[in-house]
């Protein structure tokens, strides 16, 4: 099972962009579907996540202005990020909580698609 996220790009400050991320290869349960993002010289950290039965958490600094959604039939989730800032420039990341037939529940990851903000 492997994540192919796209979307990313440049945009300038107060601009918009979609992420969109799917879950592929072989037969396979997912449950939690998250974003992260990383930016230069700084930790990975959680932007938003949602659950396989609609549930979603935000992170403060984005609460307002991103939006998770997913497709379960699709296997996909997405991130409307709205009302952009320079600050949200970083590398956004998609992980999945993947089960498969013979396996307990593990987290993959994405390959991490950038988003550059202008000001």
């Amino acid at each position: 099972v492997q994540l192919q996220a796209s979307g990313g790009g440049s945009v300038q400050a107060g601009g918009s962009l979609r992420l969109s991320c799917a879950a592929s290869g072989g037969t396979f349960s997912v449950n939690t579907m998250d974003w992260y993002r990383q930016g230069a010289g700084k930790p990975r950290e959680l932007v938003a996540g949602t659950t396989y039965d609609g549930r979603t958490n935000y992170a403060e600094f984005v609460k307002g202005r991103f939006t998770v959604s997913r497709d379960n039939a699709k296997n996909s989730v997405y991130l409307q990020m709205n009302s952009l800032a320079p600050d949200d420039t970083a590398v956004y990341y998609c992980k999945a909580s993947i089960r498969r037939t013979w396996s307990g529940w593990y987290d993959i990851w994405g390959p991490g698609t950038l988003v550059t903000v202008s000001s």
